[in-house]
């Protein structure tokens, strides 16, 4: 039984381009330039030195504090640099990124012991995620969420479901696509590894109708456990947003600010379930991914299974190259991807798709003023109204944006998308929750501060508290011994004695 999800568009999906092109591993290039931080989270940390040799699949940078992932090298050969370097964001801004000179022999380094086993593993939960965690799977549907931190919610809430997300509603992308038609026996071990690691007791598939290809095969390879159900959902763009899948297959809707751990849920992408068979089976790190190169400005589109790190550039060129001359390069897809900033910029763990798009593709105008014909209201998949939105935030009240919901926009971009006057909307959300964010991190910031400057004041109040007391204490020792003496002189009976002694404690209270 599927349920009803608000809003969404129907697009014109054109992975006619690439669909029918089986994937196709390229090879390694002379250098690849790995960012240490290709994940939601903190950057992972180096821990190779320049001009040290590393196997492929050797650790380079360790998981650093809180959420973060390790980062692994992709290829064989000598560390040349470790240095700021263009990461694929759109601002062009840099991040720490391990350099490597390729060998050419793409050998690897020594690999974790491999669980070969058929089902039920010998392995415990933990034991299955800490290996995924060593593995730097994160979600290779975009997010790039580390997944062995979805695997561990099982410690944290009641996980009764896992969700698989096959859906695939970006226009162009076909790289899962491919993979579920190719590698679906890989895939659907994968899911079942997860689904004993979160102990689900029910596991759904959820496939856009507009792949049968892939819903058979799929279907095919879930016939070894019972529990997996392959379920079909409406072509309709923002079906792969996992809160809206989630409500799709299971009628469970997830608040805003949660999870949808938090309603006993976990969703995977159907990559990602193949990269947790390979890190299980054969004890392989995620050193690689499947990436569509598509539009009519590429000569050969296709899905090809890329080393991390390889350039924009050789992997066009792998694919014959630009032509014509493509109007905009976006990484990721059209709808939810943003524009690379240079060729140069590397192929990382959430880069599902590169595409070279030329000006017919694109659906830009000048922007005009709202006709306040309600169309972004109905396609918003969030149930918020972005026109009202946008103009809060084009007065600068950013406050205002928030209190209507501005920070629950998944950034989907369907409210831009159908928008009769092109007005950039998901561009504006996009600024004023960054704006948001960082007012946020200040605040918190000053917060931290004026904590510890109360601290500090409290501490300085306790040690003067101390400080008088001990004087107190001090003070009435001196008094106590000075009595002492006093008694001792006056029980001996020497009237001249007694007398010197009154007089010797008289001065040892005042000089105290």
């Amino acid at each position: 039984m599927l349920f009803s999800v608000r809003g969404g568009v129907k697009l014109s999906y054109r992975k006619e381009l690439s669909s029918e092109s089986p994937i196709v591993r390229m090879p390694t290039p002379k250098r690849v330039c790995i960012p240490l931080q290709q994940h939601v989270g903190s950057p992972a940390e180096p821990v190779v030195e320049v001009g040290q040799w590393v196997g492929k699949g050797q650790l380079i940078g360790r998981a650093g504090r809180g959420i973060s992932a390790n980062v692994h090298a992709s290829t064989s050969g000598t560390v040349i640099a470790i240095e700021e370097r263009m990461a694929p964001h759109p601002s062009g801004l840099t991040q720490p990124t391990v350099v490597i000179d390729a060998d050419g022999q793409d050998r690897w380094a020594d690999l974790v012991q491999p669980i070969t086993a058929d089902f039920p593993l010998p392995a415990s939960p933990k034991e299955l995620s800490d290996r995924v965690a060593a593995a730097g799977i994160v979600g290779l549907g975009g997010a790039a969420f580390p997944s062995a931190v979805k695997l561990d919610m099982r410690y944290k809430h009641s996980i009764d479901t896992l969700v698989i997300n096959g859906a695939e509603c970006e226009p162009y992308i076909t790289c899962d696509d491919r993979l579920m038609r190719e590698a679906a026996n890989e895939i659907v071990d994968g899911v079942r590894i997860m689904a004993y690691a979160i102990a689900a007791e029910q596991v759904i598939i959820a496939i856009e109708a507009n792949k049968p290809k892939a819903v058979k095969a799929m279907r095919e390879a879930a016939k070894v456990d019972s529990s997996i159900r392959v379920v079909t959902v409406p072509t309709r763009f923002p079906m792969g947003s996992a809160q809206h899948l989630l409500l799709a297959v299971t009628g469970r809707e997830t608040p805003a600010d949660k999870r949808t751990a938090e309603v006993g849920a976990v969703v995977h992408n159907v990559a990602t379930a193949r990269a947790v068979s390979s890190a299980i089976r054969r004890g392989e790190p995620l050193v690689s991914r499947v990436v569509t190169v598509s539009g009519h400005g590429v000569r050969e589109p296709a899905n090809v299974e890329v080393p991390l790190g390889t350039s924009v550039e050789d992997l066009l060129a792998f694919c014959g190259g630009l032509h014509p001359v493509p109007t905009l390069l976006i990484g990721g897809g059209p709808m939810m991807g943003a524009p690379l900033p240079s060729v140069h910029a590397p192929v990382v763990k959430g880069s599902c798709g590169v595409l070279a798009l030329t000006a017919s593709e694109i659906n830009e105008g000048p922007e005009s003023p709202c006709i306040r014909c309600g169309k972004c209201v109905t396609a918003c998949p969030a149930g918020l109204v972005p026109v009202e939105m946008a103009q809060l935030i084009k007065r600068g009240d950013l406050q205002g944006a928030k209190a209507i919901g501005s920070q629950d926009c998944i950034a989907c971009g369907s409210c831009s998308f159908i928008c009769p006057s092109h007005i950039p909307l998901a561009h504006y959300f996009s600024f004023a929750n960054g704006k948001l964010n960082a007012l946020d991190r200040d605040a918190r910031r000053q917060d931290r501060i004026r904590a510890l400057i109360q601290a500090r004041n409290e501490r300085a109040a306790r040690e003067a508290e101390v400080k008088k007391a001990a004087s107190a204490a001090r003070k009435a020792a001196k008094a106590a011994a000075a009595a002492a003496v006093a008694s001792v002189v006056v029980a001996c009976g020497a009237p001249e004695a007694t007398e010197a002694a009154v007089a010797a404690t008289q001065q040892l209270e005042e000089s105290t």
